[in-house]
């Protein structure tokens, strides 16, 4: 493993942690999972299964810390423990395509999406809704899937400029 890579991730989370405190509970007070954008960049820096493992108890652990939806602690871990595993997949069945920047995208939605999904499921049985899954979903993650593929493209690009200032490889284009 790449020492310079794994400390770029650890300040990508970092960043990440900053973002979701910031940003407020809105319908349900569910957040906006701006942490899923360097979450997924972090993903695309260390194409590694163990990286993915560890990026996904990271993100969790820190989202669970800052959530403000009711009983979300837990449905946070599930949530990136699952979307982690499934976008590293993605990203290992896609990465020789063409148009990298556009497969990005997809699968920041997709992703996105993914962990809404999960989160809302997990947290509908653990604990309730606080609003109509429709609601949430329509209303918080469909939203989300859409700003976090401009999100993840902005911050792949400065995590490839960091990379390149740094003198370390980054990922082929």
């Amino acid at each position: 493993m790449n020492l310079r890579k794994n400390i770029l991730s650890a300040l990508l989370i970092a960043i990440g942690y900053i973002l979701h405190q910031i940003i407020p509970g809105t319908i349900g007070s569910m957040k906006f999972d701006i942490m899923l954008s360097v979450i997924f960049v972090s993903l695309y820096i260390n194409k590694d299964f163990k990286n993915a493992l560890v990026t996904a108890l990271l993100g969790g652990i820190i989202t669970a810390m800052t959530t403000t939806f009711p009983g979300g602690q837990i449905p946070n871990l599930i949530d990136k423990l699952i979307t982690c595993s499934i976008v590293f997949l993605m990203i290992k069945a896609t990465e020789k395509l063409p148009k990298q920047e556009i497969v990005r995208g997809v699968i920041s939605f997709v992703g996105t999406v993914i962990s809404g999904t999960v989160f809302l499921t997990s947290a509908l049985y653990i604990s309730g809704l606080p609003a109509p899954f429709s609601v949430l979903f329509f209303g918080i993650v469909l939203p989300t899937s859409v700003t976090n593929i401009f999100l993840t493209a902005l911050i792949y690009q400065a995590a490839k400029l960091a990379m390149k200032v740094s003198g370390a490889k980054f990922v082929q284009e």
